[in-house]
């Protein structure tokens, strides 16, 4: 890594990431800190060619409701892949039937069967 301007940094990118540009500016950079009990191997991580990362939900963690105005909005804590757990977010449940319905095959099975 080196340095390029006031808020700029040249950093030595490996070759599988050879068409993104390598300086970027502070802003968009944080320092590693490395963590044993979850490495991220170098291919475990899939770039799309135009060096896009689309992460994919792995599990629902918990459910919840939105009050907005007379309304309910359901929505849900999701985990990604290659995330950790306090990097979880809020997803609208619509959204994530729509998108991921494997998610909710098994939701889907016990509602039948109470039928």
């Amino acid at each position: 890594m080196s340095r390029v301007g006031e808020v700029a940094y040249q950093l030595a990118l490996p070759p599988s990431l050879s068409g993104l540009h390598d300086v970027f500016h502070v802003s968009q950079l944080r320092k590693f800190v490395p963590d044993t009990f979850h490495p991220i191997l170098p291919d475990s991580v899939e770039v799309e060619p135009d060096l896009s990362y689309d992460p994919q939900p792995c599990c629902i963690l918990e459910r919840a409701s939105k009050s907005l105005r007379s309304k309910e909005i359901p929505i849900m804590k999701v985990m990604w892949d290659e995330t950790r757990l306090e990097e979880a977010t809020w997803e609208l449940e619509s959204e994530m039937r729509e998108s991921y319905p494997h998610l909710f095959w098994f939701c889907n099975l016990n509602e039948s069967n109470q039928s």
